[in-house]
């Protein structure tokens, strides 16, 4: 599998995505750290943004560490890859089968005849 999230466009914005895509081999990470590693022309403070919007979500965590100059997070994915796959599945089929009932089974019964 390709070790991008393009696939959770529905769910996350590219750039989501993509600092997603660093944290999750490399497990614990700085802000300027994922930053360095992006394949992507993007500010410090967008990945700053990106990455508190995450944790707003519930997709990443973050510890503080005293550093020069004050306190600074250290962001980490409270999921791997596979289990928030599976998350996003679940959360996913639950909510269509809650808003169509039959319809969204049936479906689902004919995709996996194919």
């Amino acid at each position: 599998m390709k070790e991008t999230v393009a696939d959770f466009d529905a769910l996350l914005s590219p750039l989501e995505g993509d600092v997603l895509s660093v944290l999750w081999p490399n497990r614990k990470l700085r802000v300027r750290e994922i930053h360095q590693r992006l394949k992507r022309k993007v500010a410090v403070s967008s990945v700053a943004v990106i990455l508190d919007r995450l944790h707003d979500k519930g997709v990443v965590g973050r510890s503080e560490e005293t550093a020069r100059g004050g306190v600074r997070y250290v962001y980490f994915p409270l999921q791997d890859r596979q289990s928030f796959e599976k998350s996003v599945v679940e959360k996913t089929v639950n909510k269509l089968i809650d808003a169509f009932g039959h319809s969204a089974v049936s479906y689902f019964n004919e995709r996996f005849k194919r």
